[in-house]
């Protein structure tokens, strides 16, 4: 049986950046970090977003304006109803006695925001393309940041930084979500360092409990047995940094 959303109301708004806001409602979630909700809005549509605040009653989803969909979401304003159910897939292994590293690129440090939550030892890497973009500066200001043009922090990739970060740290495990090419690199380089890897790949996903397909990666669904993958789970699958499938069913290269 499909489950039907559940209606709550938005009862915090925050702004974490000039096109990134977080939406807060009431609502007692099972969740792991890593995991994602199906968020719906009627009469428009309905996409998945990983739930970037959790506490006791309290969730929130952190919303980047690109589309039609999540202008709207950023038009909500408190008191305003919203549809969720969820939440779906499957999350990051979590140990919380591990000397661990995240690194997120853009929205993607929303997938990890709840797993640092969780770590109690645990260096933060955050990337974007400029310093506006960048996300949750008050919440975790033990950030190291990287910014594409300079504009704060490392000048660079998070991928470059983690390299340089890497000749005089080590770390047990790597945690990552961003742009799939950025994860891809990611996951190589630990590989070749012998550091173990999860990474939680975005997909175009239609009905997030495994029916549509459109999520697929290399004949994995990544509403069921993903988003999070481990890093041996991402060597076999082939199209992971390489392939990408649009919501028309077309296969175009990344």
């Amino acid at each position: 049986m499909i489950e039907q959303p559940r209606i709550v109301k938005i009862c915090d708004i925050l702004e974490e950046s000039a096109n990134v806001r977080t939406l807060f409602f009431k609502r007692i979630l099972d969740f792991m970090p890593g995991q994602f909700v199906m968020v719906w809005i009627p009469l428009l549509d309905e996409k998945p977003f990983t739930i970037s605040y959790m506490q006791k009653d309290i969730a929130g989803i952190s919303v980047l304006k690109r589309g039609i969909f999540t202008q709207a979401l950023h038009a909500k304003k408190i008191g305003d109803s919203i549809g969720i159910r969820g939440p779906y897939g499957k999350g990051f292994h979590t140990q919380t006695k591990l000397n661990a590293c995240v690194v997120g690129g853009g929205i993607g440090m929303a997938s990890l925001a709840t797993l640092v939550d969780a770590l109690s030892d645990i260096t933060i890497i955050q990337g974007a393309r400029t310093s506006s973009e960048i996300i949750y500066k008050t919440r975790f200001p033990e950030m190291k940041l990287c910014t594409d043009d300079g504009s704060f922090g490392f000048k660079g990739t998070t991928v470059d930084f983690l390299r340089e970060l890497l000749n005089t740290r080590t770390f047990h495990k790597v945690y990552t979500c961003g742009p799939e090419k950025m994860m891809y690199q990611v996951v190589e380089l630990c590989k070749n360092r012998g550091i173990d890897c999860e990474a939680s790949l975005d997909r175009y996903m239609k009905c997030g409990f495994g029916v549509c397909g459109q999520c697929d990666c290399s004949g994995q669904r990544v509403c069921i047995e993903g988003p999070v993958f481990t890093a041996t789970e991402l060597s076999r699958m082939e199209d992971f940094g390489r392939i990408h499938i649009l919501k028309t069913g077309e296969r175009i290269t990344i």
